[in-house]
């Protein structure tokens, strides 16, 4: 793509420091993001039902229902495990392309991201609470098992921080998710650590925390748009680099054998005005970043040359307008409902989706 002295745009950001995971699990989006130096990958209802939709994976579909089909299921529930059985095929292909790193890596890198069912935080879930954590430990066990490299993806819900310390205690390897707020990265981290204290062992103990960037901007230009311009659109970065320097400190002073990193997510910009890689080049440098596709694609294409910008703040006028103006409580509130509304009816599109497949072959 240039001189011998330049790296491509995506080598250059992995070369300030950044560990890069692709937001897919697209096999060929795999393949091809693996070879330009991703390590990781994650998944979700949303992606899992893109796949679906594109027809390659019609035969695997039936296989699993005509096998499940044995069982005298109803058509809902038939649907239901078909939904889990494709997301367990998807994401075990991805973990077979990054295991070779995972081992190399000794578990700190290489996973794959798997979310457990996000119908416990459905709005309509009246389950108690009690069963709801109950429910986050089973099911993290049991698609955990057999599965070294793969990243078990809670929620920062009440439900799901919760879960946290047994889950941690169990050894399995946590990505928590839909985080927004210190607050909420505080309370997970606390509770993974409870959990970790209780091991024996903490040698191949791995977590992340997903720190959401971009859906902050998208609250601020709503709630806030007297800001000035210089910090709208800039609160998604402050928060998350506040929760990354905590996150660092944090574990620095309290070690463990691998590291316990943040993730950057939702890192795909809304405005079109911005720039495709607008907060791509402003995590540059350290932990990892979850890039969808199509900013990947605007990166490798933009011909840019990262450098680490981690550390990077605006002016303390902006610093300080940022704190004097924004409720983080109340942006706290209002994002979590957005996200869980956003968390759980995708995976009932999924399943809706393979039901009319299903009715249409079988």
């Amino acid at each position: 793509m240039s001189s011998l002295n330049t790296l491509s745009p995506l080598a250059s950001l992995i070369a300030t420091g950044t560990k890069l995971w692709v937001d897919s699990v697209d096999p060929l989006l795999v393949s091809e993001s693996f070879k330009k130096g991703a390590t990781g990958a994650t998944s979700n209802p949303i992606i899992i039902a893109d796949l679906v939709k594109t027809g390659r994976f019609d035969q695997s579909l039936l296989e699993f229902a005509r096998t499940f089909k044995k069982d005298n299921l109803d058509q809902k529930l038939l649907s239901q495990k078909v939904a889990w059985a494709m997301t367990n095929h998807l994401v075990s292909m991805a973990e077979e392309v990054f295991l070779g790193l995972f081992q190399k890596s000794k578990g700190e890198d290489g996973y794959v991201s798997f979310e457990v069912d996000p119908l416990l935080e459905d709005l309509a879930n009246t389950m108690p609470l009690s069963q709801k954590v109950d429910l986050y430990i089973e099911q993290g066990r049991y698609w955990s098992t057999n599965h070294p490299n793969r990243m078990i993806k809670v929620p920062a819900t009440e439900a799901g921080l919760a879960s946290l310390e047994e889950l941690a205690f169990k050894g399995i390897p946590l990505n928590v998710t839909l985080i927004f707020t210190k607050r909420q990265y505080r309370l997970a981290r606390q509770k993974i650590w409870a959990g970790i204290q209780r091991r024996r062992d903490l040698s191949q103990f791995k977590s992340v925390y997903s720190i959401f960037v971009s859906r902050l901007d998208v609250y601020t230009e709503k709630h806030l748009p007297k800001l000035s311009p210089q910090a709208q659109g800039m609160v998604g970065i402050v928060n998350a680099k506040a929760i990354w320097l905590e996150n660092r400190d944090f574990w620095r002073d309290h070690p463990t054998p691998l590291k316990q990193e943040i993730v950057f997510a939702s890192t795909g910009t809304k405005k079109p005005e911005d720039s495709p890689w607008k907060y791509v080049a402003a995590f540059a440098g350290s932990d990892i970043e979850t890039n969808p596709p199509a900013t990947n694609q605007a990166v490798e294409l933009s011909g840019k040359q990262f450098a680490p910008a981690i550390q990077d703040l605006p002016s303390r006028d902006v610093l300080n307008e940022i704190e004097k103006s924004l409720d983080v409580e109340h942006m706290e509130k209002t994002l979590m409902a957005e996200g869980l509304e956003k968390f759980a009816e995708p995976q009932k599109a999924l399943i809706k989706l393979i039901s009319e497949k299903l009715a249409q072959n079988l």
